[in-house]
């Protein structure tokens, strides 16, 4: 079986470009968040983060704070026993205890950025941009009702996005290398 590693963060920190450089390293990549947009698109709504928050909490109360992990376990453990795998978005402290139950060993990696960066970034991203209050609202919500900071607390490595993205590239090759 392949190393298993779960990039995790907070929205802007950066967790989009550290998974990139694990694809270009030939790394099979796993988006936590594509369920999410399959089921906004099955539902013909628009993507807005209201629609994103609404799909996201009421896929873990109709199926669990796991419900992502669940959805993804075949897809992760099929990839991961022909190579690496590089999981892009898990969220909840439940996702991360079902899968390393049912799979094995992951590696937290978290990258870090302060906030104020993060919102900066996510109000000028080109894809999905955020005002400083929807970032602030979602932050809350992740914390609060998704179990989002269970993960980037007992993650095993942390990358400080507190440079531009080179750096930040640099930093994520680094950590490749070390495994």
């Amino acid at each position: 079986m392949g190393n298993i590693v779960a990039v995790v963060g907070m929205c802007g920190s950066g967790k989009s470009v550290v998974t990139e450089v694990f694809t270009d390293r030939g790394w099979k990549s796993v988006y936590f968040g594509g369920v999410t947009m399959k089921i906004i698109a099955e539902e013909g709504l628009e993507k807005t983060p209201e629609n994103e928050k609404i799909i996201r909490e009421g896929l873990r109360a109709k199926y669990g704070m796991a419900a992502y992990a669940v959805k993804l376990e075949d897809e992760i453990r099929t990839l991961a026993e022909n190579g690496n795998v590089v999981l892009d978005g898990l969220y909840s402290w439940s996702e991360y205890k079902y899968l390393s139950e049912k799979i094995g060993n992951i590696v937290l990696l978290a990258v870090v950025t302060d906030s104020g960066d993060r919102y900066d970034r996510l109000a000028v991203r080109e894809v999905r941009p955020f005002t400083y209050e929807q970032s602030m609202a979602r932050d809350i919500a992740e914390i609060e009702n998704l179990e989002k900071g269970g993960p980037i607390a007992f993650a095993h490595k942390y990358i400080h996005n507190d440079g531009d993205i080179e750096q930040l590239r640099a930093k994520t090759v680094e950590f490749i290398e070390s495994l």
